[in-house]
């Protein structure tokens, strides 16, 4: 019995880990071109606008993979579009809460 609760014990903090606060490098895309956008250009950065403008979420772009940004954090993140951003914040699966965004230092 000790072993089984001991085991749903450490099942669930190892879960709660993904929702403690981390510091993340990446950049800041359109949920329709997603990777695609991967780097600085005034060509990505004009199609990320474009593409936030006709209603597309931004997601953070990390490692090469797609992370959604919480409804609460859009704005924050809309004003980095195209950017690349160091991002203070929790994460829940692919889903991240900005606490805290700037652009990253190159």
């Amino acid at each position: 019995m000790k072993k089984v609760v001991f085991a749903s014990l450490l099942t669930v903090s190892l879960c709660s880990f993904s929702a403690l606060a981390a510091e993340m490098t990446g950049y800041i895309s359109d949920a329709h071109c997603g990777a695609k956008h991967d780097k600085v250009s005034e060509a990505n950065t004009k199609c990320i606008n474009a593409c936030l403008k006709g209603g597309s979420d931004a997601v953070f772009v990390h490692d090469g993979k797609v992370m959604k940004i919480d409804a609460d954090s859009q704005a924050k993140a809309k004003g980095f579009a195209g950017q690349e951003v160091k991002v203070t914040g929790s994460q829940d699966n692919d889903t991240i809460k900005i606490d805290s965004i700037e652009k990253a230092s190159m």
